[in-house]
């Protein structure tokens, strides 16, 4: 690869790294000496910015000159459009380029930034500065003293001065001529290999110093400019004593190097000429040309006699590197020999590196000021280093002495874009003092430092922070208005307007609280009641005057603390309670509620009964009621108390109120039948009677009230045919048919009355009697009959087989004993059989406690009810045995013992079964009532249950089985609500009562012996279960 071939790659690899960097460079051509406002290029064209439309540029395009602070800007740029100017400070080539060989090219070099980021690029454009004709040429001195000889030959020549011209090329020197010439001489004009024109004066004829040993002459000099400029010179020649041999130099050039530091007095060469004269003419002085420069004639000295050469001011290689010396050697001839000494300075490490700071963003008072949202590699200076020593010890690094979020960035050689390299943060740091140090490779290395201030202007980046993400506050209630709760504060690390902060109420503060925007104080407009809101939760809102503004919320939490400002309150002035009267001792009466809208001690209630402490008592704490007393409704039906209520706060705060207790009727009292007053009473009913008519009636009473008293009355046994029906509400019996002959005779009507009671009714039975008849002609006939009519099963009509005593007569009551006597036999047979085989039966039944409800007995024939049950009996319900009453007398003629049993045909409904559990009720019989269970023995081999007399006991309360009237029916019954008692004050009652299992009661029962007819048992059976026949034997 030839030389030319790595030139151009160096080349091309140096303008692709410039481009990589960001960096441009760009050449102009600019006459020296132009006038203000000339343009000079345009770099928004001549660089050819194609911009990628597709970057978003934060600022417009823009051309920065960038220049040294202080320095005299000769060019300016358009900062919009890009165009280059010339300025008011005219461009002067031999000022710019006042140390550079006349020859050489003279450039201006100025650095152009182009902005902003997206798009910057750094040019560096040099000024080719053409020289203009603007300085005449000039000798040295206006008088030129020459000697010449005076035997000098024709056509000798000797040296003029030459003259200097600031301007290079054709503006430069190109003519000498003499003006007011002599013949004797002539100028001629000599140019060397650099290019310099040098006069030479020629000797044209002989000179004779005898006859003139001075000529003047002017010498005029001219450049080649348009127009030209020229100067004269006073040109004097003397002509002197003949000196035929020049000297000679042993060394005509001499090339030698000294280091810059050398000492002043150091020798730096000897020159050494001999000469062939004798005596004077063979004295040699030697001496510098008047045309080595100024700067080699301060700097050196020549000895004139020794020729040694010394330096004579401190060396400087950078302000020249390279001194020609032309030394003369003369022996006082015309022409003295010529010697070149070159001398070469060497560098040495004298010289600190500079730093020439350039700002791109212009410094205020020499502090750059800089956003801290300035982004990454924002551009704030261009830094320029130098040194003028060479090699190593021109060679300068340049870096930051600590860490700062800054950097310096390679662009050319030696210069660095300082800019951003991290994110920048007022609330951190606010200003930065960097440190920028330049240090040469040199031994020992040299460095310099330069500062560059900036000061991070604050921009509005943090919001306001409270001192507590929420605050709890308290404050009693009843506050006086305008109290002041707390100042609310918050911070920011902003500062100025930024960090002023105004404070306010969010949106969801309600307008019983103020805060002063300024000062931050929370207070409260108006009084506070804990009652009504014993809690507040709101926002309180810190924003500050940044623009735009931040803002930040903190929670504040106002409990507000109770006062005993308020009595306990009952929840009605008035109570009213229902209880049933049956309400166990301590039993539950109701409860009171009492709130106090205070908190706290305030809210703790004690509740007292003012007056009716004997009969209640009540709990302090929970406001139960409980009774002290049992209630009995038709002994008092109401209370009436008052209870209080006292608080715990200080003062104390109490309330009254009033409690009325209602004690509420239950179902403990079993109807009661007034008509017919006994059951072997009767009634004639003619056979003339219409259907239609009422033929009688029977009316009960009830003790209850309400529901548990109303009334409803049915038939249940007897009424054949349908001949009869009943009111339900009247108790009204009316005859449905038309009476025929088959109807004549005593007819029983088995009639039940019962309450309406809830859960459970109570009801009672009663025989009603009629005799159809036109008449009643024997009595006694008819009260056999009735007697008759009690021993008959109640399953059975009594006048299937009661014919009147005028048709059948004594046939009838013969044929009546006749079957009653086979009857009775077969009865007791059959009985004593049964038994015989039952009882293991009856033991099992008696274990198993079923359910069961008691019916009234059906008056219809067992026959009849056999062929029904086949056809129609509903899997619903089931039919139990009768129950049979025996009877036996006791020895004590006062009291009858009876000993029987009863076979009662007994019907459960399935709906009814699973309703109630068991439940007996004690059976109270008055000593005067007619015992009619020894009329209805039966052979039915049927569990019995033992009833035994005992000495009378204190009646009790709730007895469902009623004690009926003299010679009234007996009923037996069951109360769910309450397990046995009575509402009769009859000392006779019964202890004990169950109606669990298969229907087994014990108890004492008191009789006296009566003539007439006692009544029978009836009753109804509760439970639930399967179909089973029990028989029942009571004992009487």
């Amino acid at each position: 690869m030839n030389l030319v071939s790595k030139a151009f790659l160096n080349v091309a690899l140096l303008a692709c790294i410039i481009f990589q960097s960001g960096a441009q460079e760009k050449d102009y051509t600019v006459r020296e000496e132009l006038p203000e406002n000339v343009l000079i290029g345009n770099l928004g064209k001549d660089l050819d910015l194609a911009l990628d439309p597709n970057i978003k540029l934060s600022s417009p395009l823009q051309f920065k000159l960038v220049y040294k602070t202080g320095d005299v800007a000769l060019v300016r740029v358009e900062e919009n459009t890009g165009e280059i100017f010339t300025t008011s400070n005219r461009i002067d080539r031999e000022k710019v380029c006042s140390g550079i060989h006349s020859e050489s090219r003279c450039f201006y070099e100025v650095e152009v930034a182009v902005l902003p980021d997206e798009v910057f690029r750094l040019v560096k454009i040099r000024f080719l500065i053409e020289d203009i004709n603007d300085n005449a040429p000039l000798f040295q001195s206006t008088v030129i003293n020459i000697s010449i000889p005076e035997n000098t030959a024709i056509n000798s020549r000797y040296p003029v001065p030459s003259a200097l011209d600031l301007d290079v090329g054709i503006n430069g020197i190109q003519h000498y001529e003499l003006v007011k010439s002599v013949s004797e001489f002539g100028l001629d004009i000599i140019e060397t290999p650099e290019g310099d024109k040098w006069p030479q004066l020629i000797v044209q004829q002989n000179l004779d110093r005898e006859q003139k040993d001075t000529f003047v002459m002017k010498i005029k000099v001219e450049d080649g400019g348009s127009p030209p400029k020229s100067s004269t010179a006073i040109l004097q020649v003397t002509i002197a004593d003949v000196n035929d041999n020049r000297p000679v130099f042993k060394e005509s050039e001499i090339e030698l190097s000294i280091p810059e530091n050398a000492p002043v007095g150091t020798s730096v060469t000897q020159l050494h000429a001999t000469d062939a004269d004798l005596g004077l003419n063979a004295q040699i002085h030697f001496s510098f040309s008047n045309q080595i420069s100024n700067a080699a004639k301060r700097l050196f000295n020549i000895d004139s006699t020794s020729g040694l050469i010394t330096i004579k001011e401190p060396l400087d290689r950078e302000a020249s590197p390279v001194h020609k010396l032309t030394v003369l050697a003369s022996d006082g001839s015309s022409t003295p020999s010529r010697a070149i000494v070159t001398v070469n300075i060497t560098d040495i490490n004298d010289n600190v590196p500079s730093i020439d700071t350039r700002y791109i963003i212009n410094p205020i008072n020499g502090t750059v000021l800089l956003s801290e949202k300035a982004p990454l590699n924002t551009k704030i200076a261009l830094i320029t280093v130098m040194d003028k020593d060479a090699d190593l010890n021109g060679k300068v690094t340049c870096y930051t002495d600590h860490d700062v979020p800054f950097r310096l960035k390679p662009v050319f050689d030696n210069q660095f874009l300082l800019e951003t390299a991290a994110p920048l943060d007022y609330e951190t740091t606010r200003e930065y003092a960097i440190k920028i140090v330049a240090s040469d490779s040199g031994k020992p290395p040299l460095n310099t430092s330069a500062m560059v201030l900036i000061k991070i202007k604050d921009e509005n980046d943090n919001v306001p922070t409270f001192t507590q993400p929420v605050i709890g506050l308290s404050i009693p209630e009843n506050n006086a208005p305008g109290t002041q709760l707390t100042k609310i504060s918050a911070t920011d690390a902003d500062s100025g307007r930024n960090a002023e902060i105004n404070y306010s109420l969010g949106y969801d503060a309600p307008s019983v609280f103020n805060l002063d925007r300024r000062s931050g104080i929370l207070s409260v407009v108006r009084r506070l009641d804990r009652e009504k809101q014993d809690k507040y939760t709101f926002t309180v809102v810190a924003k500050d005057n940044g623009s735009p503004s931040l803002q930040s919320n903190a929670t504040v939490m106002v409990m507000v603390q109770d006062q005993n400002d308020n009595s306990p309150a009952f929840t009605h002035n008035e109570y009213n309670f229902y209880v049933p009267e049956n309400l166990p001792l301590y039993g539950t009466v109701g409860l009171i509620t009492v709130t106090d809208v205070d908190s706290g001690d305030n809210a703790v209630i004690t509740l007292s009964i003012l007056n009716g402490k004997d009969n209640f008592i009540i709990d302090p704490k929970t406001g139960v009621i409980k009774p002290n007393i049992t209630f009995d409704r038709e002994q008092q039906s109401s209370y009436t108390f008052v209870v209080k209520a006292v608080d715990a706060g200080r003062p104390q705060r109490s309330s009254l109120a009033k409690v009325t207790i209602n004690v509420v009727d239950i179902n403990d009292n079993r109807p009661v039948f007034v008509i017919p007053s006994s059951n072997h009473s009767y009634d004639l009913v003619k056979s003339t009677t219409s259907p239609g008519s009422v033929v009688t009636r029977v009316f009960a009473i009830d003790n209850d009230t309400g529901m548990n008293a109303e009334l409803h009355y049915s038939i249940i046994g007897g009424a054949a045919r349908g001949l009869f029906s009943i009111d339900k509400i009247t108790g009204n019996i009316t005859l449905q048919e038309k009476i025929v002959a088959a109807d004549q005779g005593l007819h029983r009507l088995v009639v039940k009355v019962k309450d309406l009671g809830q859960p459970e009714s109570l009801y009672a039975i009663a025989l009603v009697h009629l005799f159809v008849n036109e008449t009643v002609a024997n009595v006694t006939y008819i009260q056999e009959l009735v007697y008759k009519s009690m021993e008959t099963p109640l399953d059975r009509n009594v006048g299937d087989s009661m014919v009147t005593p005028q048709n059948n007569g004594y046939i009838i009551v013969v044929i009546a004993i006749i079957a009653g006597t086979m009857t009775v036999i077969l009865v007791i047979f059959v009985t004593a059989l049964v038994r015989c085989r039952q009882t293991p039966r009856h033991k099992v039944v008696q274990k198993s406690k079923q359910s069961g409800e008691w019916v009234s007995p059906n008056q219809e024939n067992r026959q009849t009810k056999k062929k029904k049950k086949k056809k129609k009996r509903s899997p619903k319900s089931l039919l139990l045995n009768f129950v049979t009453i025996e009877e036996s007398k006791p020895d004590d003629p006062a009291h009858e013992h009876i000993n029987g049993t009863l076979d009662l045909p007994v019907e459960l409904e399935e709906q009814t079964m699973g309703k109630y559990n068991w439940a007996t009720t004690p059976s109270t019989f008055k000593p005067d009532s007619p015992d009619l269970a020894k009329h209805y023995k039966s052979a039915s081999p049927q569990p019995t249950f033992q009833i035994k007399p005992e000495t009378p006991v204190p009646p009790k309360k709730h007895h469902v089985i009623q004690e009926l009237p003299l010679d009234n029916t007996f009923v037996v019954g069951c109360d769910s609500l309450s397990k046995c008692s009575s509402s009769s004050s009859d000392p006779y009652s019964v202890s004990e009562c169950s109606c669990q299992g298969g229907f087994k009661t014990t108890g004492p029962i008191h009789t006296r012996q009566e003539t007439a007819l006692k009544p029978p048992l009836y009753g109804t059976l509760y439970g639930t279960g399967t179909a089973r026949s029990h028989r029942i034997k009571i004992n009487l």
